[in-house]
């Protein structure tokens, strides 16, 4: 059935073109012999127009199979081509190779439409090609993720079941399993709080609230951690900072970056935080004096899984910073970081104001 379409196609093809030459040819025929007979005054006799007419008729023919023969090479090269291009790429990538590329068609019919469709499909490709890259990378840091503390649960159950362990050992171990469980709870939150910004199913709910008095709040969250460490709490937060943005989207950002930087200040250290009003915008610094951050380290902080100080591995996994940006992106913030290996790290987040447009 398939393989009559392409023949019964070309039997259309040349009937149309045959009645059309036919219908054209005809009309002029018939208006040259009317000239002819007008200006010489001969009268055309019967046999004269028969054959006229089976000369005018084999015209016809092979008129109409050259125009289809010249339409099917065009339909070809210009149509079927790409398309068969097209098809074989679209083929190529649902079976998953996602390097399948379209070669632009060349020739007379170089800026057609297909070129247009062909450079579409060849960014599609990208777009899911780059997509399936970071799905499997994700897969596989989550997997490795995950491992860590199972492995430390695992690990450390089969010791508590020793039967000789001093009342000291078990706390010790206990506490090890209860430590890594909230590791692997922090890790699944995380990663469904930002599958869920990143597939836009978070939507920011702007409201109009105190950013001064939320980050005092935030801030107070995390005594029981800096005074653990002894370290040096500095504030500079001016009052009434009024900002239109979704606070719960917000309290992630700061208790994100309130916790790295506790987390990367030694005992002793300090830790400053700053919010001030910036003309239209509101701006907020967290500012430690931990291990800071390289220049190399700076150009990935904000990737998924991403720790450029893997002393510090124990305490996180590396999807903290990857949610702030997203968090921040996604309320039309801004978010820069300045920093020195050994001097520490100053992050600012600058939000839009009440009544900013």
């Amino acid at each position: 059935m398939t393989g009559g379409r392409p023949v019964w196609r070309s039997i259309r093809r040349g009937l149309f073109y045959f009645l059309l030459v036919a219908f054209i040819v005809s009309c002029c025929l018939i208006l040259f012999l009317k000239s002819m007979q007008n200006a010489t005054g001969v009268d055309l006799t019967e046999d004269m127009i028969k054959q006229a007419a089976k000369i005018t008729f084999a015209n016809v023919l092979l008129l109409s199979l050259l125009f289809t023969v010249i339409d099917g090479i065009r339909r070809k090269l210009t149509v079927e081509r790409p398309v068969r291009r097209i098809l074989e790429a679209a083929d190529r990538i649902m079976q998953g190779d996602f390097t399948a590329r379209v070669q632009p068609v060349f020739g007379p019919g170089q800026d057609n439409d297909f070129n247009t469709v062909i450079d579409c499909f060849n960014r599609m490709a990208q777009e899911l090609s780059g997509m399936e890259t970071l799905r499997t990378d994700f897969i596989a840091n989550v997997s490795h993720e995950l491992k860590t503390p199972l492995a430390v649960i695992q690990n450390y159950g089969t010791m508590l079941k020793a039967p000789n362990l001093s009342e000291a050992e078990r706390q010790e171990y206990a506490a090890a399993i209860t430590e890594a469980s909230r590791r692997l709870a922090d890790l699944i939150t995380n990663i469904l709080k930002l599958n869920k910004l990143e597939n836009q199913q978070l939507f920011p709910e702007k409201k109009t609230y105190d950013l001064s008095e939320q980050l005092c709040e935030c801030l107070l969250a995390f005594e029981g951690p800096w005074e653990k460490k002894g370290l040096d709490i500095e504030t500079d937060i001016e009052d009434g900072i009024l900002v239109e943005t979704d606070p719960e989207l917000m309290t992630l950002v700061w208790n994100n970056l309130f916790s790295n930087a506790i987390k990367f200040t030694e005992p002793g250290g300090t830790v400053q935080l700053s919010a001030k009003s910036d003309g239209a915008l509101a701006s907020v610094t967290v500012k430690d004096t931990g291990c800071g951050i390289s220049p190399e380290t700076g150009e990935h902080i904000f990737e998924k899984f991403y720790q450029g100080d893997t002393s510090h591995a124990a305490q996180g996994n590396g999807l903290g910073l990857a949610l702030v940006k997203r968090v921040i992106d996604i309320v039309g913030g801004d978010i820069s970081v300045q920093s020195e290996v050994g001097k520490g790290s100053a992050f600012t987040v600058r939000l839009p104001k009440k009544g900013a447009e």
